[in-house]
């Protein structure tokens, strides 16, 4: 093992195919980097450590050839696949910057404030929600300068949708084409409210998953406002009571993955 100090760090390494690694001699100061065996990818006048495997299989450490301040860990033919740090604790003074996933196989503990773009303080914003009796939307108000509108999300028994519209002279009202893949056929309703003309006559004459067709005793053209509702079938019903202390204790569909399974 032999080693010579040069700009951005000391090169460290195995013996050569021939057993000399002298680089410390002069002779060798200008050209180290190039007689690494079967080197393909390091032979950088920055190079400041590799280590070694076999020949073609080496992990280097290096700048970029310029400055101290990028450095880069990587392997002779790209990136390391795997890099495990077997530490007790790792402390990273500044910024980490991840350009791609990040896998966590254990808790994460955070004692500053957590923000995501867009979101903010995540935490903060759970334990709001988990403590509302409904749910809400808030947003600034769309007319009223320096005011705020709310609304709150319907909620019934079930895993309802809805559709509405106006009938304007016609007597179908065609649902979207979605629906027949989505909702219960057997839940759908519909509700009718006659308008332009007065019609307490008006009926439901067929339901499908498709299309609702409407009739009415007084009148061949239907005018009215309409409101569908049906529960959708690609998910299990809603269990409305059940014995537990939070809901993870849910004995229905987990389609929140609370439990972890």
């Amino acid at each position: 093992m032999a080693f010579t100090y040069k700009d951005y760090g000391t090169f460290t390494g195995p013996n050569s195919f021939n057993g000399d690694y002298d680089y410390d001699t002069v002779s060798k100061e200008d050209f180290w980097y190039g007689d690494l065996p079967t080197d393909a990818s390091f032979k950088l006048t920055d190079l400041a450590m590799v280590l070694f495997h076999a020949p073609g299989d080496y992990v280097g450490f290096y700048c970029n050839g310029t400055s101290t301040q990028l450095m880069t860990l990587a392997h002779s033919t790209g990136n390391i696949p795997t890099f495990v740090v077997q530490a007790s604790n790792t402390i990273v003074n500044g910024k980490v910057i991840v350009n791609e996933s990040i896998i966590c196989n254990g808790a994460i503990a955070a004692n500053v404030t957590i923000n995501l773009a867009g979101v903010g303080d995540v935490a903060t914003n759970i334990n709001l929600a988990k403590t509302l009796p409904a749910k809400p939307f808030d947003i600034p108000h769309p007319s009223k300068d320096g005011h705020r509108l709310r609304h709150v999300s319907l909620e019934g028994p079930e895993i309802g949708v809805y559709f509405r519209g106006k009938l304007n002279g016609e007597h179908i009202i065609n649902l979207p084409d979605y629906w027949k893949n989505l909702v219960d056929e057997e839940t759908i309703t519909v509700q009718l409210t006659a308008c332009k003309y007065p019609d307490s006559s008006l009926y439901t004459k067929e339901i499908t998953s498709e299309k609702i067709i409407i009739g009415s005793e007084k009148m061949t053209k239907i005018y009215c406002h309409y409101t569908v509702y049906a529960e959708r079938k690609d998910m299990d019903k809603l269990i409305v009571e059940y014995e537990g202390q939070s809901p993870k204790d849910y004995p229905g569909q987990d389609w929140l993955n609370l439990r972890g399974n």
